[in-house]
């Protein structure tokens, strides 16, 4: 009898034991599936960045990473790859593939990403529009996108325009001092529309404003940035606008804001941590709708551009202010005259709605390429008509300079 029962005991003990190990086996099965972290549908998706958070052009592309997995919990598998040259792109793009990405996003402009596209027909490949996604010659899986960052930058443009108004009626400046600095990387088209969208929003309010431009001849250049922020405002430059990758336009404002007032404009994300007394605004491409619905679009079996809200040529996409594309980060209020919050929703309403025009006007453009083309601005021209790469790429006779 008492080996009859120890016996059962033992076979008790061990049914117990067995039970209990399936428990804790279902119950950790239950909360992988739970947390997303053993989801077998999960959908693995690559990035490739040209920089790292550093710098503010990849730090705000990497907002969208993390806006697609905050929306898609446990239905993403995410790989990534940073400070990846446009020129080294190839290594990375394998990598993701063999990782078995099914879709891979990139922020630089490399030629090897449509390449990759060719080579890997099952993989699907967004690249911030470099060659616009409607030529005839890309392949299905290859797609473009941007936003239409020209708007955001003539409300930006506004809002240091109408800086500039109030320091001319308060005499701490004259009218014929409205000088604008602006820090681009090339004389490319992307630049130059930019440049130009931001100097018309500045002379809609304040319209005594030219402007002098320098290119630093690199995206991201901390350096060569701040240096040529310096020469513009020790020339006399009141305003200073970018389009370029680092902080030191910024930093050089802040620095050099005891020689005459200097009002900053940045691009990317907010600088006001960074130059709290000069920095009034910045503007910045939302990358996050697209990257969302192109990821969407794969996990619902949908072709993307039939996902992605916005106005679509081909494989490319585009929007601006109407689908949440583009954006100014907060006003600085400490510098913003009162009312210029006001004034710049009234502007981006209208360009919501399509009321408003920025590229028109009493002036004459100038390709800086063949003096020979000229375009009259009075008839107005419409940016991203066609794709979402721009294509206004005139100089502004009599109002813009080009220093070397």
């Amino acid at each position: 009898m008492k080996g009859w029962v120890t016996t059962g005991m033992k076979r008790a003990y061990i049914t117990t034991i067995v039970t209990a190990l399936l428990v804790v086996a279902v119950f950790s099965l239950v909360y992988s599936v739970w947390d997303g972290t053993a989801r077998v549908d999960a959908l693995k998706v690559g990035f490739i960045y040209e920089n790292d958070e550093s710098t503010p052009y990849t730090y705000n592309f990497m907002l969208a990473q993390e806006a697609l997995e905050a929306s898609l919990p446990g239905r993403v598998r995410v790989y990534t790859h940073t400070n990846v040259p446009e020129d080294e792109s190839d290594d990375a793009l394998h990598a993701l593939v063999q990782d078995g990405c099914s879709i891979i996003f990139t922020n630089n402009y490399s030629d090897q990403i449509l390449e990759a596209a060719r080579r890997y027909p099952d993989v699907q490949f967004c690249q911030t529009s470099y060659n616009a996604g409607n030529h005839d010659d890309c392949p299905d899986n290859y797609h473009t996108f941007n936003g239409a960052i020209y708007q955001a930058r003539y409300v930006s443009g506004i809002a240091a325009g109408l800086k500039l108004r109030d320091l001319i009626d308060n005499r701490v400046i004259d009218a014929d001092g409205a000088l604008v600095g602006y820090i681009g990387a090339y004389p490319s088209v992307e630049v130059i529309s930019g440049y130009t969208a931001f100097l018309l929003g500045v002379r809609s309010v304040a319209p005594e404003a030219t402007m002098r431009v320098r290119y630093t001849y690199a995206w991201s250049s901390y350096n060569r940035e701040k240096a040529g922020t310096r020469a513009l405002i020790d020339e006399g430059c009141v305003v200073i606008g970018q389009h370029t990758d680092t902080i030191g336009p910024a930093m050089a404002c802040e620095e050099a804001k005891g020689l005459h007032p200097v009002i900053h404009v940045g691009y990317n994300q907010s600088m006001v941590d960074i130059a709290p007394s000069t920095s009034l605004i910045s503007t910045r491409v939302n990358w996050a709708p697209y990257v969302v619905g192109a990821v969407e679009a794969l996990l619902e079996g949908r072709e993307i551009e039939k996902n992605v809200s916005g106005a679509v040529f081909g494989n490319d996409i585009c929007a601006g202010f109407d689908h949440g594309w583009v954006e100014l980060t907060e006003l600085n209020l400490q510098l913003a005259p009162y009312g210029v919050q006001e004034k710049l929703n009234k502007a981006i309403d209208a360009l919501r709605r399509g009321t408003l025009e920025v590229f028109k006007g009493d002036y004459v453009g100038v390709d800086p390429e063949d003096p020979n083309d000229t375009i009259d601005l009075r008839q107005g021209y419409r940016e991203n008509a066609g794709s979402s790469w721009p294509t206004f790429h005139y100089l502004l006779k009599d109002v813009i300079t080009v220093e070397d």
